[in-house]
């Protein structure tokens, strides 16, 4: 059984207010609590169905499980019809310095929890261990987009920076997608570098021009006004692990 005690402690996870405060997140459904039981990320606790907790008993954990009913589990869930579980999990701290990759990706004030994580499994994807984000890009914790990760989020570190200083500091070529620019199909590469990806109505703001190295673009052929921000992330990776991989 799940207490009431427990139901609204953890309904009170899904807001970011009590995320900060209590330093813990949720990750929901089958899938991502699979990947979360094979990461590093310290498990505080699971609430899952009878039958998910036959299948999370076959772990080589030692897991703390809490079996409640489907109705609970709805109960305490953010997603409609997601009976499986719900995981309470410690936000971990990270290093935040550049880890050894030939691309550093940076987020400029991506807002739309989708997109981000999107764009964390697109990361995962193309072999990336970490994104760098500006301090409005939406919180890498918001329950949508640990669900539109995929599991991907245990294996990816997001780390909120201001980003001017963080330019400074990095003496990398920046690339920074833009509607205008180079075509990245005729991009000579360099071998160590950033890739800034802007917001998904404003684009790279204003104060990060100066460290743009060079404008990229992604040639069109037919009508569409853009990309989004997450379809804009993976065409540019694509195109670049080429190079890369």
């Amino acid at each position: 059984m799940i207490s009431k005690q427990q139901q609204k402690y953890v309904q009170s996870l899904h807001n970011k207010k009590y995320r900060q405060e209590y330093g813990e997140f949720i990750v929901e459904g089958q899938k991502n609590i699979l990947e979360l039981v094979s990461s590093e990320y310290e498990i505080i606790e699971i609430f899952c169905s009878s039958a998910f907790e036959k299948i999370l008993l076959q772990s080589l954990k030692k897991l703390p499980l809490h079996v409640g009913s489907e109705e609970q589990i709805q109960a305490i869930s953010t997603q409609k019809n997601q009976t499986a579980g719900v995981a309470v999990v410690k936000i971990p701290v990270f290093d935040s310095k550049p880890k050894n990759q030939p691309l550093n990706l940076i987020l400029d004030g991506i807002k739309d929890p989708g997109n981000l994580g999107t764009i964390i499994r697109l990361a995962d994807w193309y072999g990336l261990k970490q994104i760098f984000c500006s301090a409005d890009t939406v919180e890498c914790y918001n329950p949508k987009v640990i669900a539109a990760t995929m599991g991907s989020f245990s294996r990816i570190e997001c780390h909120y920076v201001d980003l001017r200083e963080y330019l400074k500091k990095v003496s990398k070529y920046t690339y920074g997608a833009y509607l205008g620019g180079t075509n990245i199909h005729e991009l000579r590469l360099r071998k160590e570098i950033n890739l800034v990806i802007g917001s998904e109505s404003h684009g790279i703001r204003n104060e990060i021009l100066p460290f743009i190295s060079e404008k990229i673009t992604i040639p069109g052929f037919g009508n569409a006004e853009s990309l989004n921000a997450a379809v804009a992330t993976g065409i540019i990776l694509d195109n670049f692990s080429r190079f890369y991989n």
